[in-house]
Formats: C-alpha cells, sequence, structure tokens
C-alpha cells in the first residue's frame, strides 16, 4: 500500500516536472506558437498590403503617375517643376563668413 501510494507521488512528480515534455515546457511552446501566430498574423496583413499595392502599379495610371511624379520627378508636357531645396543641405547657398575674434 505504501510502495504503491509513493509510486503514484513519483509518477504524478515526474509527470508535472519532468520528462522531455514536463508543464514549464508545455508553457514555453504555448507561448512560442502565440507568437509565432502573430508574427504570422502581421505577415499575412504585410503580403496584403503588397498584393493591393501590385495590383494598383499593374493596373491603375493614376497611381503609376503619381509614382513617377513623386519619385522620380517626372512632370507632363506643359508644366514646370519646382523643386525647393533644404537650405542647410543645400551645397550653392553662400558659405557664413568665419569668426575672428577682435583683439
Amino acid at each position: 500500500m505504501i510502495v504503491g501510494m509513493l509510486l503514484l507521488v513519483v509518477a504524478g512528480y515526474f509527470a508535472v516536472f519532468g520528462g522531455d515534455y514536463n508543464i514549464f515546457d508545455l508553457r514555453r511552446v504555448k507561448a512560442e506558437r502565440l507568437a509565432e501566430e502573430q508574427r504570422a498574423a502581421i505577415a499575412q496583413v504585410e503580403v496584403e498590403q503588397l498584393r493591393a499595392r501590385r495590383d494598383s502599379l499593374a493596373t491603375d495610371s493614376a497611381t503609376i503617375e503619381r509614382l513617377a511624379r513623386e519619385q522620380y520627378g517626372m512632370i507632363r508636357d506643359g508644366e514646370r517643376l519646382y523643386r525647393f531645396a533644404d537650405p542647410a543641405r543645400d551645397s550653392t547657398a553662400p558659405a557664413a563668413p568665419p569668426v575672428t575674434s577682435g583683439h
């Protein structure tokens, strides 16, 4: 009787804390699975967005024109393109005079 109870306690302990798949490993694997499912859902949203962009580039001339204007600075005949440069980055702006001390 005592041997049977002892075996039952040992088996219970081994089931919870021992073996290849103890309760801690199962919790870790479950957390990893949830994280992977979230990453897969995010990737699926990104794939759908890329498919929509691909389809609009393949079929929508307004999208192509907007892309050509924004990224490549293309214009239609008769239009003028105005670009505004950042003065801090403009290499044609005159340099500031050097600072000298009045000694």
